[in-house]
């Protein structure tokens, strides 16, 4: 039985920390590719392509059991390719069906999905020549179950108040973070362990998420923050709560209740504030178009930071091990034995590294958070005590919301594309442990953007349509981040291993991301211009209103 919306208010830490958990062992794992390549290529996936191609191009895995071609890693990384597609790909449509039906159905598929993956990949594995195809199957239903589990746990943060920003960071960085999965169960692999057991248990693991999610997530989405607050002084349970009326028949209920009270004449304190929370749901009901929000240029401009973000992020992961290995060979067409296999321990150690530096998303993400959330408090405080202290003198905010929203936002992508454009001028170094270094800012930034741009959705547009943009965007952005494949193949092919070139491309291309802060800017600009009309005018009338009162009160007196 699905929990109600105020018995899952009270268990919003466990959800929250069990989420965490939950997306870094199950969201994204496919982030960290460099280490589940070397275990599919160790248990033979598509070792059987070199066999039949005999290009020359042939060499002894580390095994000796498989051989390891440039054919075999191309057919894996286009797995990677679609696996990662749909990590993005699926979050248009599980934007529209979570903004329709709430997170719960679509968290419990997509354990279900996660579960059948691990359970597909164990059974190819025992007999990988003939069911190595199962692994697209196996990597598309891996992406599309990490991206539920990771799009539901973004409602969370709307249960935590002031700090939603900083919770939706953290969940983000422990999405972003879910890279370390893979490298972590390579351990457990290199220690002897099979990788066929391996792949069992972590489908019972995923039944447990099915489970948690069954027990405790509500039916319905957790409302805004701003369009119903989870912690008013009202008593509401005997009204709603306690009955399950939840989300939208929650504005409902309440709506009616306030008509029936307003029509007494002498109305208490708790009246006054179900009208105060009808009238708010009101006012999220009449909400602008979706149309005006896609066509919006903060959108579009958003579409263009991301798109080439993605592109860039998802080339590095894809072709890393590839990189490193020429750092080591320098593409030496005939390298000598102790050369391959020197590359494959740097391949092997520099890709766990990589893997181990995911968990700093746990700790970078918050930052983020803390960046969007600047002085946002202050806002809400004066806000509210604009509201409630109806009886004193009425005075301006300090800090106009939206235009400190933005001015947050300006200062994270800024911050953001800074550290990409230098992750791209490191990628260009030829020396292997100053890699380490792109490494850092590659998982930085990875966590970053995702903050950056949630959070501005949240500042510019109406709650209703996050979930849809969000998706949108992700979708968009997949059919960029498609164009790695053919970057491969290029890079693999042609340039004979060497990424310089490509790096370089998409070095120039990373400066598109500050196009978005600067569109940013001139929009706080025009947003502060019309705020100082409004207050001019609101003096203006001011002005003209107190003469007619004190004449008034002088011609009384006299009277």
């Amino acid at each position: 039985m699905a929990p109600s919306l105020s018995q899952a208010y009270r268990r919003r830490w466990w959800m929250a920390v069990t989420a965490v958990v939950e997306n870094l062992l199950f969201s994204a794992v496919l982030l960290g590719w460099g280490s589940l390549l070397i275990m599919l290529k160790n248990e033979g996936f598509y070792s059987h392509l070199c066999a039949e191609n005999g290009t020359g191009n042939v060499t002894a895995w580390e095994s000796g059991d498989w051989l390891s071609c440039v054919e075999q890693e191309e057919m894996l990384n286009l797995g990677f390719t679609i696996g990662s597609f749909l990590l993005s790909a699926a979050t248009l449509p599980l934007g529209i069906l979570m903004d329709k039906y709430g997170p719960r159905p679509l968290r419990l598929v997509g354990s279900a999905c996660f579960a059948f993956s691990c359970a597909m990949i164990a059974a190819a594995a025992y007999d990988p020549t003939v069911l190595s195809a199962l692994i697209f199957i196996a990597v598309s239903f891996n992406g599309f179950g990490g991206i539920c589990l990771t799009f539901t746990s973004l409602t969370l943060p709307n249960m935590f108040g002031n700090v939603r920003s900083t919770i939706l960071s953290i969940m983000i960085g422990s999405y972003a973070s879910s890279a370390v999965t893979f490298p972590g169960v390579k351990l457990i692999y290199d220690a002897g362990v099979s990788f066929r057991v391996i792949m069992w248990v972590w489908t019972g693991l995923a039944c447990l998420v099915f489970v948690n999610c069954f027990l405790n997530w509500p039916t319905e989405s957790f409302p805004d923050p701003e369009e119903m607050s989870y912690t008013k002084k009202v008593k509401l349970s005997s009204l709603a709560l306690d009955h399950k009326v939840t989300g939208d028949r929650f504005y409902t209920h309440v709506t009616a209740v306030g008509q029936r009270l307003s029509q007494k004449q002498r109305e208490s304190e708790h009246s006054s504030e179900l009208i105060r929370s009808a009238s708010t749901a009101a006012n999220a009901q009449s909400s602008p178009p979706f149309r005006r929000s896609v066509c919006s240029p903060i959108f579009l401009w958003s579409l263009v930071t991301m798109a080439m973000t993605q592109i860039r992020l998802i080339f590095f992961m894809g072709a890393m091990n590839k990189m490193l290995e020429f750092l080591v060979t320098h593409g030496n067409p005939n390298p000598t034995e102790d050369l391959v296999l020197l590359a494959e321990e740097q391949v092997g150690f520099y890709s766990s590294i990589f893997g181990t530096l995911q968990l700093l998303c746990l700790v970078t993400c918050p930052l983020i958070g803390y960046i969007m959330d600047w002085r946002m408090k202050e806002c809400e405080d004066e806000k509210t005590q604009t509201l409630e202290g109806e009886k004193g003198p009425p005075s301006p905010p300090k800090r106009d919301r939206k235009i400190q929203k933005l001015t947050n936002a300006i200062r994270a992508f800024i911050l953001t594309n800074t550290l990409l454009v230098i992750f791209g001028i490191i990628s260009l170094i030829d020396n292997l442990p100053i890699q380490i270094v792109s490494f850092i800012l590659h998982t930085m930034v990875r966590g970053f953007i995702h903050s950056c741009c949630g959070g501005l959705y949240a500042a510019v547009y109406p709650s209703n349509h996050f979930g849809t943009l969000t998706g949108l965007q992700s979708m968009i952005s997949a059919l960029f981040a498609l164009i790695q494949q053919p970057l491969f193949m290029l890079m693999v092919g042609p340039l004979k291993g060497d990424p310089y070139w490509i790096n370089l491309g998409l070095l120039i291309l990373s400066f598109a991301g500050f196009l978005l802060p600067g569109y940013l800017f001139y929009h706080r600009r025009s947003l502060n211009q019309q705020k100082k009309e409004r207050e001019g005018q609101t003096l203006n009338q001011s002005e003209r209103n107190d003469p007619k009162q004190h004449s008034n009160g002088q011609l009384a007196h006299e009277a």
